[in-house]
């Protein structure tokens, strides 16, 4: 009986000890939680991508409704945005845009360039490199150039999921 009950009291003893680590650690992670949400209220809360895209001169529906997350770096011009899955939208002019569950560019006024995470389908999907908003079009550059008319891309859309990009 000596050695069960040594033995239980050494494992209670070294479960206790991880409760007592883990309690240790709940404060960093409630201050980092804390600080994140003081960076919201101070002013850092970021604009729809809708309204980014638009201060850009550049048509809301590009990206369809599902994207809600994104990254935009002043400096460097660079946009990261994530999507919950993989998917595509159709537009009015039959057009089909195909997203990856991240696609990066860099966004200047009327253009996304190095384009990253988006193909088209032309008669078969092509990765899009640069979209050029002109005018009443959108000049699309996907292994061969291919222009559209802007108008179809102005409302934001919802996409489908796809099994792969």
């Amino acid at each position: 009986m000596d050695f069960i009950g040594n033995y239980w009291f050494g494992n209670a003893t070294k479960e206790v000890d991880n409760v007592k680590k883990d309690l240790n650690e709940v404060p960093d992670k409630i201050s980092k939680g804390a600080t994140k949400m003081v960076n919201n209220v101070t002013g850092k809360k970021q604009k729809p991508l809708s309204e980014l895209m638009k201060e850009f001169e550049l048509p809301a529906g590009i990206f369809p409704n599902e994207a809600k997350h994104y990254e935009y770096d002043k400096e460097t011009k660079k946009l990261s945005i994530t999507l919950p899955f993989i998917c595509e939208v159709s537009y009015r002019d039959s057009s089909v845009l195909r997203y990856n569950t991240s696609v990066t560019c860099l966004i200047e006024k009327g253009k996304l360039s190095e384009i990253e995470g988006l193909k088209t389908k032309v008669m078969l999907w092509a990765k899009v490199t640069c979209i050029v908003c002109e005018q009443m079009n959108l000049h699309f550059t996907a292994g061969l150039g291919k222009t559209r008319s802007k108008k179809v891309y102005e409302m934001v859309r919802d996409a489908i999921p796809v099994d792969k990009f």
